[in-house]
């Protein structure tokens, strides 16, 4: 080896177990669903009670919300839970709608169980406005439960009781259960989140359950009981975006289980197009980075006190947070490599989309058999997940010979010709689509926002895929978050058309 020849190899090396580092995101996937198989042995129902029935206060802050209070509010005062043990509570944050006078009209329908609180001045946000509600709750003795959930979320008859038996273990502080998308009627974009909503709760949440560390309460069903709010000091978090995961690790911080339980199930609506799901998630993702660096001395930290310190708890969160910037990394490595040494580059290259189409298969079937309402209603979209492009790439992987063949005759048949640079090029071309594909879904994004290209915009999502549409959001949060953009609540809006089972 000659003086030359050595920083071509170290760097060779050294691009090489970046390309592998990339593929971190999905060893940690793969992993997930090894401990989602433990969660029979390991879940939190040997020690629930099924008789234990607290007295709950159901929290809802609601800023313009008549549309979807018409019904949820109904459906609350239905549920299959002790009338007498169970009140709403629906702090109306300055609205200018019709909400006020629904509230009213409900509250006469429902004596003393629709309690109706409104705020002066509005417009700070959910935090804020849960705030108003917990002080008058708590200044009271009546509760000893507090249901957190959002206006348009509507419960299964037995999800509270399914959710407070859980309180009857003294450690566990919270409990969070299973949102359903359930949009009606059902469109494209929202089958993508019903199957979405499937791996990140029923799969994820299953294995944290595992683990005994939890995330994500979810925003819109977390019952948490008086003594840990009186242990949280009696307020949600207002200086990020995502109070209810500041909630989350707060309370296994002090001591308290939170746990998740998958038969307790509500269903809500979701976003129905690109530009309301990316002004939701975008949302999300900067609440996520903010809480990143508020508790980043808790992750990898074992402690007698709580779980968070677990290994696999903390590859999964940065694994989730940081996949774009994975995405980069690995394609990047790949394409310098490529200019040193296309054979190596080409050698990564099957071993990382490799390691893609195993975890692929193996976390698509999985949920899908975890739920079979999502596997009837939402399995094409399961499968195109990753878009049509990157499908295409883990079919060349794994089945070279007849995908070559049908690359080489569309190349021929487009005037393109099969010559040593036509397959460069195309081999290029896959390598940098693996991060390309981010700014791939931002154009789409943009698309979404024009009148005219909007109707092209559901086959783009099939092609460029809603994986990737996801990681461009959380990149675009990156960069918000960068820039020093304000933190302010931006509002989902809702219709109230939700289908309930």
């Amino acid at each position: 080896m000659t003086a030359v020849d050595t920083p071509t190899t170290t760097t060779g090396w050294l691009l090489s177990v970046l390309i592998l580092v990339g593929a971190l995101p999905m060893l940690c996937a793969v992993w997930q669903f090894v401990l989602v198989s433990l969660h029979g042995r390991r879940s939190h129902y040997d020690r629930a009670d099924p008789a234990h029935l607290p007295r709950v206060a159901v929290l809802v802050p609601a800023w313009n919300e008549a549309a979807v209070l018409d019904f949820s509010v109904d459906r609350m005062m239905a549920l299959d839970y002790p009338p007498d043990r169970l009140r709403l509570v629906v702090v109306d944050d300055a609205s200018t709608d019709g909400t006020p006078e629904l509230l009213a009209d409900k509250g006469a329908r429902h004596p003393g169980r629709l309690l109706v609180l409104r705020r002066a001045q509005g417009g700070q946000g959910k935090a804020h406005t849960l705030n108003h509600g917990l002080a008058a709750l708590l200044d009271d003795d009546w509760a000893q439960a507090v249901l957190i959930t959002d206006a348009d979320v509507v419960f299964a008859p037995d999800a509270i009781a399914r959710l407070a038996r859980h309180l009857a273990d003294p450690e566990v502080g919270a409990v969070t259960a299973f949102i359903r998308e359930a949009s009606q009627p059902p469109n494209w974009m929202s089958r993508y989140i019903g199957y979405e909503y499937a791996t990140a709760q029923l799969a994820a949440r299953r294995a944290q359950n595992v683990v005994g560390a939890q995330a994500c309460l979810a925003g819109g069903a977390q019952l948490l009981s008086r003594e840990n709010l009186e242990a949280l000091g009696g307020r949600i978090d207002t200086e990020t975006l995502a109070e209810d995961t500041v909630t989350t690790l707060l309370t296994q911080l002090r001591g308290r289980r939170v746990v998740f339980d998958p038969h307790a199930q509500c269903y809500a609506e979701e976003p129905a197009s690109v530009t309301g799901l990316w002004k939701q998630r975008l949302r999300w993702s900067r609440g996520n980075l903010q809480v990143s660096r508020r508790f980043r001395s808790v992750f990898f930290r074992p402690s007698r006190t709580h779980h968070l310190g677990n290994v696999w708890f903390g590859l999964q969160w940065y694994a989730t947070l940081l996949l774009p910037a994975f995405m980069v990394l690995a394609s990047t490595a790949l394409v310098v490599l490529w200019l040193l040494d296309a054979g190596d580059a080409h050698l990564l290259f099957r071993a990382y989309w490799s390691a893609s189409a195993f975890a692929f298969v193996l976390t698509t079937t999985y949920t899908l058999l975890l739920d079979r309402g999502v596997a009837r209603r939402s399995w094409r979209q399961a499968v195109a997940f990753p878009g049509l492009v990157n499908l295409a790439i883990l079919a060349w992987v794994l089945v070279p010979g007849p995908m070559h063949a049908l690359v080489r005759g569309v190349a021929e048949g487009t005037g393109l010709g099969w010559t040593e640079q036509s397959r460069s090029l195309l081999a290029l071309t896959a390598y940098v689509w693996g991060a390309g594909c981010m700014l791939a879904a931002w154009a789409v994004y943009r698309l979404d926002r024009w009148r005219l290209t909007r109707p092209l915009v559901p086959a783009l999502v099939l092609l460029v895929g809603f994986g990737p549409l996801l990681c461009a959001i959380t990149f675009a949060a990156y960069v918000a978050q960068a820039r020093g953009k304000a933190t302010t609540w931006d509002k989902t809006e809702k219709t109230g058309k939700v289908a309930v089972s």
